[in-house]
């Protein structure tokens, strides 16, 4: 597995984490409730743990997430190939002289002469134009 495969899956991985610690913290609203005596004092953290532990956890993911997105376009610039998808099909350096079905005039295209009384557009005296 080359880098650029590496840092995409890590960075996926990080998108989710990121995505799981940001459901997992409480609103605004939620601190009203501890106020009248919800007590959050008997959780693994503290009454102040969980969310300067959840915030600081948030904050370096998303640091990270930051961090792999530059390294992907970085990657992506520095990679040799074709610019556009349209350079990456199969046939793409074919001509139009060389794809069938594509009608390529040389010089000069002969058309067929129209019947006499269609090539005659007769014109009609429009009113106000003397």
């Amino acid at each position: 597995m080359n880098l650029q495969t590496l840092v995409s899956i890590f960075h996926v991985l990080l998108a989710s984490s990121l995505i799981a610690i940001v459901l997992l913290q409480r609103g605004k609203g939620a601190e009203a409730g501890a106020a009248f005596g919800a007590g959050a004092s008997g959780t693994v953290f503290g009454s102040k743990g969980s969310a300067s532990f959840l915030s600081r956890t948030t904050a370096v993911l998303a640091a990270l997430f930051f961090a792999t997105s530059l390294t992907l376009a970085y990657l992506s610039g520095q990679q040799e190939g074709p610019v556009s998808i349209l350079e990456a099909a199969p046939g793409a350096e074919d001509s139009a002289d060389e794809v069938p079905g594509i009608l390529v005039p040389d010089d000069e295209v002969d058309l067929p002469a129209l019947p006499a009384e269609q090539a005659v557009v007769e014109e009609e005296e429009t009113p106000g134009s003397e």
